[in-house]
């Protein structure tokens, strides 16, 4: 695998981690580059570790792991996104909410962001990609275009704060819907 088709797959894998940042940057009353890089960094390591994990499980469990990872990601994303869209209708201020970088959120979105990135470890196993400069690309490709849709995010929401709320979990759930159409084949 050369450079420019790593670089093309760290950039398709880091697409979701995107969308997911952007409704992440909505959703913060304030956002710093402290803010933009732990969340940057979770989804990098992720993005990084999961083809690592799916490289070392090699095709022991394909068929496993490929014929569920569309329905955890689409449960994930989806449980989030409908949280989102509560929170934004709830009495207390969702801005506040939701401006916590608190682990069990980060690992939730960042495991759901991140599940495609697993079958595409296993494929490196049988592609015989060296794997240690592949997921290392693929997480510093993540981590910065993660950290920008944190920034661009932020931008837009702090103008319309329910409507962002709003939009970030119908995306959330439109993410989700996605990769479940795509891996059930209906597109």
């Amino acid at each position: 695998m050369g450079l420019i088709e790593l670089f093309l797959m760290a950039v398709g894998l880091s697409m979701d981690a995107f969308a997911v940042s952007v409704c992440k940057g909505l959703a913060m009353k304030k956002c710093t580059w402290t803010k933009a890089g732990v969340v940057g960094l979770y989804f990098g390591v992720f993005q990084a570790g999961m083809p690592a994990v799916g490289y070392l499980l090699g095709s022991q469990f394909k068929e496993v792991i490929t014929s569920i990872d569309h329905w955890i990601a689409f449960i994930l994303l989806g449980l989030i996104g409908v949280s989102m869209i509560r929170e934004a209708f709830g009495e207390e201020d969702c801005q506040e909410a939701d401006d916590s970088l608190d682990v069990k959120t980060m690992l939730t979105l960042a495991v759901a962001t991140s599940i495609d990135a697993l079958a595409v470890g296993i494929t490196f196993a049988f592609l015989q990609v060296e794997i240690v400069p592949a997921v290392s690309f693929i997480g510093v490709t993540t981590f910065i275009i993660s950290v920008a849709g944190v920034k661009i995010g932020n931008v837009f929401g702090s103008r319309w704060q329910k409507g962002a709320q709003i939009a970030g979990g119908v995306i959330l759930i439109c993410l989700g819907v996605k990769i479940l159409v795509e891996h059930l084949g209906l597109i």
